[in-house]
């Protein structure tokens, strides 16, 4: 699969390709294009982290990482410790 996000890299979207990577696609390919401008990247790119995504930026429910947990059954313990620290992590980015 063929993700895009943003260039302004932060926690959680450092955290969330490792866990696209790691639990939901090991062959994922990640675009990123810059905060202003063509907010989309390759045709058929799955949006991460950007305005009105399904996987949307953090926001009051949650982050980026939470949503892609959620969204692929990840329930594995460690997992859930590490979307922890992105949350607070989050707060201030």
């Amino acid at each position: 699969m063929r993700w895009v996000t943003t260039s302004h890299v932060h926690l959680d979207r450092v955290a969330t390709p490792w866990l696209i990577r790691r639990f939901v696609d090991d062959e994922a390919e990640f675009f990123f294009v810059p905060w202003f401008g063509n907010l989309r990247g390759p045709e058929g790119a799955i949006a991460l982290a950007l305005p009105g995504a399904e996987l949307a930026p953090h926001d009051d429910d949650g982050t980026c990482f939470d949503r892609v947990v959620r969204k692929y059954g990840i329930t594995d313990p460690a997992v859930h410790e590490i979307g922890k620290a992105v949350a607070a992590g989050s707060i201030t980015s």
